[in-house]
């Protein structure tokens, strides 16, 4: 069938696709460690993690009936969501609570649509959410990450064989898992050196009156359980 008619279309998102070889899907976390480890890696590769953690932001404020001001993304790999609605209240948790876990969820999510073997609605699904965050994101620097992300998505979805595209969905998802861990990580090293008095734990400690500590004990916790659960998935264990 036709894969650029509606029906064709239609029949290649609702398929199923062939993932790769084990040995590969382990190559693949492999190559998404290589880029989150090594520091000099990482901090390019974080700016990725950045927009899923923003994006997080983003939709818990457009769910939570906040309204949504914009997205801005740094080149030191920050970023900040800007909303207007209630200071404190539930939507206003779920918000702040939703930056650091975006990534490995989104990335816990891949790993279940990857073992169903649906490659390709995760490759368009990943699309979809970055054409949905660029119209919000209001910086130049911001807009060349989103703009290239978007691109290298759009490029394996209809470009690559079946074959890349199986590979690079999971380095993709690998990536997530990975990458979801060390932001957490590195907020509790900045937290025992004093620094980021503002972050989302700290935040979140003052509206519901506990300590930060908790959490950022609830960030490793979803971390560090999407990774498990996430790679037993990729591993078919």
């Amino acid at each position: 069938m036709d894969s650029t008619t509606p029906a064709g279309l239609w029949d290649r998102l609702t398929g199923i696709q062939t993932p790769p070889a084990l040995w590969l899907v382990i190559a693949t976390g492999l190559a998404a460690l290589a880029a989150v480890a090594p520091h000099p890696v990482w901090r390019v590769s974080r700016n990725a993690v950045t927009i899923a953690h923003e994006g997080g932001h983003g939709l818990l404020a457009l769910l939570t009936g906040r309204r949504l001001q914009g997205i801005r993304l740094h080149s030191d790999t920050s970023g900040v969501t800007l909303s207007r609605g209630r200071a404190t209240g539930f939507g206003m948790v779920l918000m702040l609570a939703a930056g650091y876990t975006a990534p490995p969820l989104l990335g816990l999510g891949g790993a279940a649509l990857l073992s169903a073997h649906r490659i390709t609605v995760l490759l368009w699904a990943a699309t979809a959410l970055l054409l949905a965050l660029l119209v919000m994101v209001r910086n130049a620097w911001g807009l060349l990450t989103v703009v290239l992300t978007g691109g290298t998505f759009v490029a394996a979805s209809w470009l690559a064989s079946a074959e890349v595209q199986a590979l690079f969905a999971y380095a993709v998802v690998w990536f997530l898992l990975l990458g979801g861990v060390r932001p957490v990580f590195e907020l509790g090293a900045q937290r025992r050196h004093g620094g980021a008095p503002d972050s989302d734990a700290d935040q979140l400690g003052r509206l519901t009156h506990t300590h930060p500590v908790v959490w950022l004990l609830l960030f490793h916790v979803v971390s560090l359980c999407s990774l498990i659960g996430g790679g037993r998935w990729l591993l078919t264990l």
